[in-house]
């Protein structure tokens, strides 16, 4: 009897840790044209009312060559973001959308103001000097995304559950959603073909002159 209750006491641990271990989700982006697809937004939404835990880390984007960067940043709803100018010219950096409108007129090189992003949606980021400089904060409810890099695939880390998944690009006329549910400690994998608008982003201007603009 005594070395069933052992046998139970060590089996028990293992079993609990199997049943709390971290599910996986491995998303793949291709274009209609079977090209990977890069700075797609990948996020899970729990449906189950689990707790969100608070934002674990700021975010950044810098301004630097004249660019953002980069392209495409994913925080979670109520991280900080910097944005730190790492330029040699002056920088005019703002927003108009909803979810978020700021403005940082005459940024000067070296300073590095930052802002909190509390509500979750796209925010579209411009620089009134430099018309070719572009970006995307997307900013979403739940700590569990991640963004596609150059061989269009994306993983994800979260606990056992039902979630609605989200997927965005800047090139996609509508985010494409879809529900499902993780196994705890499951290593699943989903793959999207998206039709891509055109790239319509500015073409960028000459070199800067030296009173600070463009």
């Amino acid at each position: 009897m005594r070395l069933r209750l052992l046998i139970a006491l060590l089996v028990l641990p293992a079993a609990t840790a199997v049943l709390a271990a971290p599910a996986g989700l491995t998303v793949t982006v291709k274009g209609a044209k079977g090209e990977p697809v890069a700075d797609a937004v990948i996020s899970l939404v729990p449906l189950d009312g689990a707790s969100i835990p608070p934002p674990a880390a700021a975010g950044e984007i810098a301004q630097q060559d004249q660019e953002f960067t980069s392209y495409v940043t994913v925080v979670q709803a109520g991280a900080r973001v910097v944005f730190p100018n790492r330029d040699t010219v002056q920088h005019h950096v703002y927003s108009l959308s909803k979810a978020k409108k700021f403005e940082l007129p005459l940024y000067k090189p070296g300073q590095a103001e930052s802002f909190v992003f509390d509500v979750a949606g796209l925010v579209s980021l411009g620089c009134n000097i430099h018309e070719w400089m572009a970006a995307y904060l997307v900013v979403v409810p739940t700590p569990y995304f991640a963004k596609t890099g150059a061989e269009g695939t994306a993983s994800v880390a979260a606990p056992g559950g039902r979630y609605r998944l989200e997927l965005w690009h800047p090139r996609l006329a509508a985010s494409v959603t879809a529900e499902f549910t993780l196994a705890a400690g499951e290593a699943a994998r989903r793959e999207f073909t998206l039709t891509l608008k055109a790239d319509k982003r500015p073409r960028r201007g000459g070199p800067a002159k030296s009173g600070g603009y463009r």
